[in-house]
């Protein structure tokens, strides 16, 4: 059987660590492997090169993606359907394991509507993709903005200033609300659950009149820019409030173990699937436990954010 393999979408950390496993476990299956560069761009273009177990050594620590990755509106709007279905053809692919977010995912979809046998795994820092708890990266992300805002909160309380932070996520906040759970933010501001500025204000006054050196809000992206939020709060209170956007950092570095691990279960197992002759799939984790769902369910629906986390955080911002 001939493999291919492609990352889509933005990277995330462990990306490399999934092209790992779906390499070494198509060769321990006896299959070819191929990997296809720069994502469905690269696909629609027949970019590929062969991959042996020598090509994925020493890369299950590295963040980023060894075959790189990139976004195509020609693919998404169907004109680069017919170049990619060309280029499955050209190289004899017998299946094909997408890695990537929620738009990945619809693009294995059509793939697959279209004949291709195609296993899709989440990969994404925003851990928005349904039906998985966990998704390659955001683990890794969450680790990473925590070690930001703790290093922010050390100049904060010897300030005596309050920070906005801002984080990715465009339409999504489980990036925003687990980092916030996790470095103890004041409040947390996502595009699920919109928090008004009086309720932000109160917090931060409440702090202060119990002699609070510091305060941390962190905003998702698609909330509003971080300097959007400040300045609303200063117009509403008159507190002054420093701003610190995060950006690509929060996509780069070595991944966790736990990223590590999640990835390795999941490519493997993309592998299986293909070799039981079976696709239109895609593999998450539900529990400790990798599950397989309908890809066409996944791709039409919409991961909701997790209410008892965001009730969590609002009882702990007391």
């Amino acid at each position: 059987m001939h493999l291919g393999v492609l990352t889509s979408g933005g990277d995330a950390p462990g990306m490399n660590a999934a092209i790992r496993a779906v390499v070494r476990a198509g060769i321990f299956n006896s299959c070819r492997v191929t990997g296809i560069r720069r994502g469905l761009l690269g696909l629609m273009a027949g970019e590929a090169q062969p991959m042996d177990l020598g090509s994925v050594a020493d890369i299950i620590y590295r963040g980023g993606t060894i075959l790189h990755t990139g976004r195509s509106p020609d693919f998404q709007n169907g004109q680069g359907l017919p170049s990619a279905l060309e280029a499955v053809r050209a190289l004899g692919l017998d299946g094909l394991v997408v890695i990537g977010g929620d738009g990945s995912a619809r693009a294995a979809l059509k793939l697959a509507q279209a004949g291709v046998r195609v296993v899709a795994i989440p990969a994404t820092i925003d851990n928005d993709v349904p039906g998985s708890d966990d998704s390659i990266g955001f683990d890794t992300a969450v680790n990473t903005i925590a070690g930001s805002v703790d290093r922010v909160r050390d100049t904060a309380t010897a300030l005596e200033r309050g920070f906005v932070i801002e984080v990715m996520g465009r339409d999504s906040g489980h990036l925003a609300l687990a980092a916030g759970v996790a470095t103890g933010a004041e409040s947390i501001l996502i595009p699920e659950f919109p928090t008004s500025m009086d309720l932000v204000c109160q917090r931060l006054k409440r702090g202060l009149e119990r002699n609070k050196l510091h305060s941390i809000i962190i905003v998702a992206e698609g909330v509003a820019p971080a300097q959007v939020v400040a300045d609303q709060v200063k117009e509403k209170s008159g507190m002054e409030l420093r701003v610190t956007v995060l950006g690509y950092v929060q996509r780069g570095g070595s991944p966790t173990a736990a990223d590590r691990i999640l990835a390795s279960r999941l490519g493997e197992h993309a592998v299986e699937v293909l070799l039981a002759a079976r696709h239109g799939i895609f593999i998450g984790t539900r529990g400790n436990q990798t599950v397989e769902c309908d890809l066409e369910q996944v791709a039409r629906a919409r991961k909701e954010i997790d209410q008892a986390m965001f009730r969590l955080a609002h009882v702990l911002s007391i």
